[in-house]
């Protein structure tokens, strides 16, 4: 069986109790629903019996695990359903009425034709928040366009800003809209629980035909696109007040200098200078304290304007010592500085190892899992990863157990296919394939 954290510690958590179905899948609604997972929340993966999450196929493979379904799914169960036979919609809507909240990213007006139709779902669970991902947003145009991160980084100005120049643009080498999406459509489900549970404290008992202890659901929405505009933070700004369409800045902060990516005498190290002590400190630290008073050099705004010329001194200045010894006086003095690693070194670092992000689970095969935990602390805890990345299907039978069926019920929905337990035997009736 997978590992799965300390039940106590669990129960301690800001939403243990919150039952969360995750309809979502690829990469944003997955996301969110793994970060409510990390506060304690119950999350029951629900996936298409003929396939299961898309991204299930997507590389990078270890064996027959795909790490990028892994890397967003952690802490749930999986239950596999036909969405589409009668049996398979009651067992979806059994599931959302039981919940407290569901995910989902189908194109808007899709989720209906489940079976779970947002008016009616409330009517039968009025306390039931329900947050859609789309790509563009839930009405306009667009609405009913495909659309994924690089499309949402390259509409929202975030490639127009990112790379070595105006000529030279680039996505960014992760997918941070769709990661970012889920991290405010989890913020959003977290404010629309708390809402509930201040509705309910208001209302008592005489809070309509709502059931006693509960507030009124919500409807929580996130897009892509608005993910992606809402990250141009000054950048955007900048265009909306003065007309000035920002380009990219290469590795160089576009409004403060020095801040930027520098050469030492071995490797390149980060320097970011954030207010004119740090500049002072830095001039000094560098054995030219002369350029906290050059008058090229004399405000934040003069170094952007004579970046060019600042760097090419600063670079000189460098080259007399290694990055590991600068690094070490940079930080000593308090001006933020660091080194620039890939993944094997950033893992590798004290600090990383510190923290303990990296966290030992193993699958429901029994194959081992290096995992990152999530990235919010509460009550001074870091979370544990709840439970590792389910295999398509591995907790059909507990959930269903959970809904009340008898097992001679769940073995007629195996057997005719409606649901999948992830064992071979259903396979070959199903004819779906794990991930």
């Amino acid at each position: 069986m997978p590992e799965t954290v300390n039940e106590a510690a669990a129960s301690a958590l800001p939403l243990a109790g919150i039952k969360v179905m995750d309809l979502s899948r690829a990469l944003a609604g997955p996301y969110a629903a793994s970060l409510l997972s990390d506060m304690g929340a119950t999350v029951t993966k629900v996936e298409s019996i003929k396939s299961g999450d898309s991204s299930r196929s997507w590389a990078p493979f270890d064996g027959e695990h795909s790490l990028y379904f892994d890397s967003a799914n952690r802490g749930k169960a999986s239950i596999a359903v036909d969405f589409y036979t009668p049996e398979g919609k009651k067992i979806l809507w059994d599931l959302a009425v039981a919940s407290d909240v569901l995910i989902e990213n189908f194109r808007p007006g899709i989720l209906p034709s489940t079976g779970l139709d947002p008016e009616k779902l409330r009517q039968a669970n009025p306390g039931l928040i329900i947050a859609s991902v789309t790509g563009f947003g839930p009405t306009g145009p667009l609405s009913q366009a495909a659309g994924l991160d690089q499309v949402a980084q390259g509409m929202s100005g975030l490639m127009s800003v990112t790379g070595l120049d105006a000529e030279h643009m680039y996505r960014v080498g992760v997918p941070i809209v769709d990661l970012v999406t889920g991290i405010y459509t989890a913020f959003g489900i977290a404010t629309s629980l708390a809402g509930r549970e201040r509705g309910a404290r208001a209302g008592g008992d005489s809070a309509g035909d709502q059931p006693k202890g509960a507030g009124a659901g919500s409807a929580v929405s996130a897009s892509l696109l608005e993910t992606g505009l809402s990250l141009s933070a000054f950048q955007g700004q900048q265009y909306l007040s003065t007309g000035e369409v920002p380009v990219p800045q290469g590795n160089s902060h576009p409004v403060l200098s020095p801040y930027g990516v520098f050469k030492s005498a071995d490797i390149p190290l980060i320097i970011a200078v954030g207010s004119e002590k740090q500049w002072v400190q830095l001039c000094g630290l560098l054995g030219a304290p002369e350029l906290a008073g050059h008058a090229d050099y004399a405000t934040s705004r003069l170094r952007t304007v004579h970046r060019a010329a600042l760097q090419e001194r600063i670079d000189g200045l460098l080259a007399r010592q290694t990055a590991a010894t600068w690094l070490a006086e940079l930080r000593a003095a308090g001006i933020p500085a660091g080194p620039i690693y890939n993944y094997a070194q950033a893992f590798a670092d004290p600090q990383v190892q510190h923290l303990g992000m990296v966290q030992q689970v193993r699958r429901a095969d029994g194959s081992a899992l290096p995992l990152l935990r999530g990235p919010v602390s509460v009550g001074g805890r870091a979370p544990a990863v709840a439970k590792a990345p389910p295999a398509l299907g591995q907790d059909t039978l507990e959930v269903l157990e959970g809904l009340g069926l008898s097992a001679a019920q769940i073995a007629g929905l195996l057997a005719a296919g409606v649901v999948y337990d992830g064992a071979p035997s259903s396979a070959a009736a199903g004819g779906v394939r794990g991930g």
